[in-house]
């Protein structure tokens, strides 16, 4: 029985030198080198959105996340780990995507995110694979017809919390009321049931909002560029210039067109031609 006790008491010193050597040791997932590990377990996984129609919406039918980023995220995965790579996704929204990434829960964001000066601080940006830009979803018959008309009195307008098209409306309708939701699906439903005149966000998740709710247009045009990239840690060098190599060929493939022509070909509103690439 002592000898039973003595080999418990050995092994758990072991476990506990075991653990503080690898503590010590080991580097945060967010600092170690993103594309060796992709490489090694053959596998990146990627940031999506899952309630915006046309670039990343849960399917309940199979519970899979699908869309036009969803799709570049395949596309580029291939490119970088071969045939054979794998891409897993984690939902994300607006406000949890940089603290997963800087947590090392996802290797890299493709979730609707505008590449700006202010986020340049917190991660790094690949090249643009989207062009979108900010405007405005009401209901059909709205006296809302461009971003000017919100600074009427009494005007609210819905945003989520996190995407900086909030902070645009500052600057375009400083008069406009503004409440902000926790994401599109509840930003919509407040925009349904009355509680704004307005929803404003990119005009491509709006243009998805508008094909799945007839009642509803985008109107008055943009009145912001809104590039979207996808964003990686800091200090990602390697896996960034990667993801800007496997973009360029998927583009020059012309892989990325027919992604972009099977989501938004077909969608109302939304010029194809001018978006291709």
């Amino acid at each position: 029985m002592k000898k039973i006790i003595r080999y418990i008491g050995v092994m758990a010193a072991l476990c506990a030198a075991l653990i503080v050597l690898t503590s010590c040791g080991a580097k945060p997932l967010s600092e170690q080198n993103v594309l060796t590990n992709s490489e090694k377990s053959n596998t990146i996984t990627w940031g999506v959105k899952a309630d915006t129609k046309l670039f990343g919406l849960m399917d309940i039918k199979d519970n899979r996340i699908k869309g036009f980023e969803v799709d570049i995220a395949k596309a580029l995965t291939k490119q970088v780990l071969g045939s054979k790579g794998q891409a897993k996704f984690v939902q994300v929204t607006s406000q949890t995507r940089i603290p997963l990434l800087a947590n090392g829960n996802i290797d890299g964001i493709i979730a609707t995110m505008t590449i700006t000066p202010e986020r340049e601080k917190q991660v790094d940006f690949t090249n643009s694979y989207f062009d979108a830009g900010q405007a405005l979803l009401v209901k059909k018959g709205s006296p809302i017809h461009n971003v000017k008309d919100l600074n009427q009195k009494g005007k609210t307008v819905l945003g989520v919390v996190g995407s900086n098209s909030v902070e645009n409306i500052g600057k375009y309708a400083p008069k406009a009321r503004l409440l902000q939701l926790s994401d599109y699906a509840q930003a919509l439903t407040a925009l349904k049931s009355g509680q704004g005149d307005a929803l404003t966000t990119d005009n491509g998740i709006l243009y998805g909002m508008a094909a799945e709710n007839p009642g509803y247009v985008v109107v008055g045009g943009t009145f912001t560029e809104e590039p979207y990239g996808i964003a990686v840690n800091q200090g990602q060098t390697e896996f960034r210039q990667s993801l800007n190599t496997a973009l360029a060929k998927i583009e020059k493939s012309g892989e990325y067109n027919r992604i972009l022509k099977k989501w938004f070909g077909n969608v109302p509103g939304f010029n194809y031609e001018e978006a291709k690439r």
